[in-house]
């Protein structure tokens, strides 16, 4: 499979939830993330192509926003290392500025340095 990946994906000190905007259902849990996409740790299984409206919370003690909130399609899914969890890969459709802003402080902020 061609790698598309233009950005290194930062995994952050948090596993920040991330829900379905139209249901408020949790789908996941980030663990790695960019402005242009993430990958999410789930119980179940999501489906590939499904384009999704998601809302992500943030941290309140680095945050005066409570959560940030945009579109993104699901690419591919398969086990986690831990089989009772699903990874899921996401491309960011939708995303205003201020969001990519908060994206950016998360990763300065709360990334690993690998």
């Amino acid at each position: 499979m061609l790698e598309a990946r233009i950005l290194k994906r930062r995994h952050l000190i948090y596993y920040l939830e991330v829900h379905d905007q139209e249901n408020g259902e949790l789908i996941g849990h980030v663990v790695d993330i960019t402005t242009l996409g993430m990958k999410l740790v789930s119980r179940q299984a999501l489906p590939v192509g499904r384009v999704y409206h998601l809302r992500m919370s943030l941290p309140g003690e680095h945050f005066r926003e409570k959560d940030i909130r945009f579109t993104a399609q699901a690419l591919w899914s398969s086990n986690d290392v831990n089989p009772d969890f699903y990874d899921t890969g996401f491309e960011v459709s939708l995303m205003d500025e201020r969001a990519k802003d908060i994206i950016v402080q998360l990763i300065n902020r709360l990334g690993f340095n690998d």
